[in-house]
């Protein structure tokens, strides 16, 4: 019986060291279309994500958003996300990451890809983390070329559920989410959570991390960012070290009426549906709800899709109110204390009116950077937006004795930043120039990495 035993869990070692060695190296295949066959009615839903290609120049809607980047990649260009399907596509050719080429220097690091596609979690596995984050963004332009997809989120050749990013499970862990205990609703949306976050990059390593040390909340996080003196840029006018928000999704769900009662991102935006044979499965085309108002709202609530579709348009209107009113204040700050240290200010005079200002307009980034905030909890983005207007008041407040006591006039120009061409302008941005860069690294590099990277694919069919 001793000897059966032992001979069983023989083979259950070997059965693992060989599970574990598929997955390791490069006989790890990110695609997708690899799925195709085993789970058909998924890979053909999340493939409809291509449907999903909207677009909005944010920038052009909003060009008070050139001034209060001033200086950093965002001013260049900030669109609405599209489907999944574009998460390459898109990150290939903002003006954010520049135009990498034998000329011009790479803009991120490596970590801007961290969310693009199962190719990141495929390279860590190589690499280890150190190796992969250790590099600039156009060092992997040929590696990361699968766009998000069925890896990022399923064990390979699964369906069961994973967290891919090594750095997103250890903060998780810091809030309590680990793996092992989580349970399986937590687990829907931790899959979710290690992209749709608020992240930042180490310094030195600049390896992709959350900041939620202290808690996952605006408020905890800026206090984070102040213990480490972190800055993501020093803005271009005020001279204030700024705080940039990503996409606080995961976050600000989490203390919202869905995520208080356990209503996860995959109940709302991917709902079991009913095939032609009468057979339910989750369907992949992550998207509105309201889209699919009888399969997912009416789940649980009794209004009608109109009644509801008003109720958060009202919402989103609240927000937008307050967003604007934060961005007038944020501007005039922003060139104000531009004209204080033109003439001279001092840095102590200087430090609690750029304190004000960085943590106004983080306040007021992470409440609108969040996806879905009017739907998700806009309690907190309207209690975090007034937080953000008290701060910005408060930095004019200063910055107008300031002023005044240095005997320059009031009130302080702003230029002309009623279009988004005017605003850019005023930064001081060559948009033409930009943009042709763009279009010779399109024409010129991408090729390249496609071709590299097919060549490279082309030896897991054997």
């Amino acid at each position: 019986m001793l000897n059966k035993n032992l001979k069983i869990t023989a083979i259950a070692m070997v059965i693992a060291s060989i599970s574990t060695s598929t997955l390791a190296g490069d006989e790890i295949d990110p695609r997708s279309e690899q799925y195709a066959k085993k789970f058909p009615k998924q890979y053909k839903t999340w493939k409809k994500t291509i449907e999903q290609d909207k677009k909005i120049d944010e920038v052009k809607s909003n060009p008070n958003l050139a001034v209060l980047w001033a200086g950093y990649a965002f001013s260049r260009d900030y669109d609405t996300p599209r489907g999944h399907q574009y998460a390459i596509t898109d990150v290939r050719g903002t003006l954010r990451v520049g135009s990498p080429d034998a000329e011009h220097k790479d803009l991120q690091p490596m970590a801007c890809w961290s969310c693009k596609g199962p190719d990141v979690p495929r390279l860590i596995t190589e690499q280890g983390e150190d190796g992969f984050f250790n590099n600039t963004w156009s060092s992997a332009g040929a590696e990361i070329v699968n766009t998000i997809g069925c890896q990022d989120c399923h064990e390979p050749g699964s369906s069961k559920l994973r967290v891919s990013r090594p750095f997103a499970q250890r903060a998780m862990d810091k809030i309590g989410k680990e793996w092992d205990s989580a349970s399986k609703t937590d687990r829907k949306s931790m899959v979710c959570g290690q992209c749709h976050v608020e992240y930042y990059f180490e310094k030195g390593s600049k390896k992709a991390a959350f900041p939620w040390d202290n808690g996952v909340e605006a408020d905890n996080v800026e206090e984070f960012f102040d213990s480490i003196d972190f800055v993501d840029w020093t803005h271009q006018i005020s001279k204030t070290p700024m705080l940039k928000a990503q996409h606080p999704d995961y976050e600000t769900w989490s203390s919202g009426v869905h995520g208080q009662n356990n209503v996860t991102c995959i109940d709302c935006h991917m709902p079991k549906i009913t095939n032609d044979k009468g057979r339910k499965f989750t369907d992949h085309q992550v998207g509105n709800p309201f889209d699919r108002f009888e399969q997912v709202c009416a789940n649980c609530h009794e209004q009608s899709k109109e009644q509801m579709v008003d109720v958060v348009q009202k919402r989103q209107a609240m927000i937008n109110g307050l967003k604007d009113r934060v961005e007038i204040q944020l501007v005039h700050a922003h060139y104000e204390a531009g004209a204080a240290i033109k003439e001279g200010a001092s840095e102590a005079d200087l430090k609690p009116i750029q304190d004000d200002i960085r943590h106004a307009q983080w306040r007021w980034d992470y409440a609108t950077a969040s996806h879905g905030i009017a739907m998700h909890n806009p309690e907190e983005a309207l209690r975090v937006l007034g937080t953000a207007i008290d701060l910005a008041a408060d930095a004019r407040v200063k910055l107008a004795r300031l002023l005044g006591k240095m005997g320059i006039k009031q009130p302080v120009a702003i230029p002309d930043i009623s279009t988004k061409e005017k605003a850019q302008k005023a930064i001081g941005l060559n948009m033409d120039k930009l943009e042709a860069e763009k279009a010779n690294f399109s024409k010129t590099i991408l090729p390249k990495w496609d071709k590299e990277a097919k060549e490279r694919e082309s030896k897991l069919n054997k």
